[in-house]
């Protein structure tokens, strides 16, 4: 069985103003204890960004009982701190000053090489790792998951507003990661080689500090043996989550087990796909496959067509069949924040998160 896991990030509010606290340190620490081996947490680049990983899992069950239960946690300890959690992929308000980073020597150094690029870093991911023993493969594997990235940001999109207003994008994270030095799709690499050397030629520049600072969409993990696929909006719901990993398993298995060679799209292609993604979400198009746009639920039907073999070989199938077909009534994220919005107002956002954060 392929094994994955999945990490979270979450945007610490202050209930009252809804603008972020910087509080991470003190949630983790409270969760620290209790968090079990289920879960990890930990502050993350910002001080109102809180991280959860869960551990490696082979099963949905298993990773949407971590799930619940880290959001169960988070819910408790920020209940007891006073503190809100926005599960969306950038905040919905800012303040004018720069954002306080994380007090590590690391986080530190990479605000002060970005400068005012890290000031208004208020954004969060759901990163899915999938297990591949063999770097080669995992080179291959990330070859040949590229044209499938805007498909999966598509789905993913839940960041809709920023600075109090609605952006127009559906993920205006992936918007705003564009100002990283290093970010969008990973380019095609010839083989492991191929990539250690490039990754170590930008490793000799100024441009990035370490592997942990390069921002592709997807990219080979430094820290396991996985392939981490970093496209996605922090969700709403652990369910929404859980649908992503599956989706991300199955494409990862199927690509693992294709014969074709990986597609050698132009690079641009990509990047317009991935900035469609972001635009529409799933509302109007996507280049596709061929290169050609095409509506982004039909791209969504042919990838869960491509994966079905390793849907119903992992027995992930009606999870997935079902996930989509929710994701069609209601929405992805950007489009369920939108309707809060829409019904009442910021309340209705806050209420949103609130629900979002214990919901099975």
């Amino acid at each position: 069985m392929v094994t994955f896991g999945i990490e979270e990030e979450f945007l610490l509010i202050d209930p009252r103003s809804g603008m972020p606290s910087a509080r991470a340190a003190e949630l983790s620490g409270i969760l620290d204890g209790p968090s079990g081996p289920a879960m990890t947490a930990s502050a993350e680049f910002l001080a109102s960004q809180l991280e959860t990983s869960t551990i490696v899992c082979e099963t949905l069950e298993q990773a949407a009982d971590a799930l619940l239960a880290s959001r169960s946690l988070i819910a408790g300890a920020a209940l007891s701190a006073g503190v809100g959690v926005a599960l969306t992929g950038a905040a919905p308000l800012i303040p004018e000053p720069p954002a306080e980073i994380t007090g590590s020597g690391r986080y530190m150094l990479m605000g002060e090489v970005t400068g005012a690029v890290a000031g208004d870093h208020y954004l969060n991911g759901t990163h899915i790792h999938v297990g591949i023993p063999d770097r080669e493969a995992r080179v291959t594997a990330l070859n040949r998951i590229r044209p499938w990235l805007a498909t999966l940001a598509a789905l993913s999109s839940n960041s809709p507003f920023w600075r109090g207003r609605d952006s127009s994008f559906s993920s205006w994270r992936l918007i705003h990661y564009r100002r990283w030095s290093v970010q969008g799709c990973p380019p095609y690499f010839a083989d492991a080689a191929d990539y250690d050397r490039r990754l170590a030629h930008l490793l000799e520049t100024d441009v990035v500090l370490d592997a942990g600072h390069i921002g592709w969409a997807a990219r080979l993990s430094q820290q396991y043996p996985t392939l981490e696929v970093r496209v996605s909006d922090a969700q709403l719901e652990a369910q929404d989550s859980v649908l992503l990993a599956a989706l991300v398993r199955g494409l990862v298995t199927t690509v693992l087990q294709a014969s074709e060679q990986p597609s050698r799209t132009d690079p641009e292609m990509h990047d317009a796909a991935l900035w469609q993604a972001a635009r529409y979400g799933l509302e109007a198009r996507l280049v596709g496959l061929d290169g050609v746009s095409s509506p982004a639920q039909a791209q969504m039907d042919a990838l869960l067509a491509y994966i079905r073999p390793a849907l119903e070989e992992a027995g992930d199938l009606p999870y997935v069949v079902q996930g989509l077909d929710r994701m069609r009534r209601t929405g992805t994220g950007a489009a369920r924040q939108r309707a809060a919005v829409a019904k009442d107002g910021w309340h209705g956002l806050t209420g949103l998160f609130e629900r979002s954060l214990t919901a099975a």
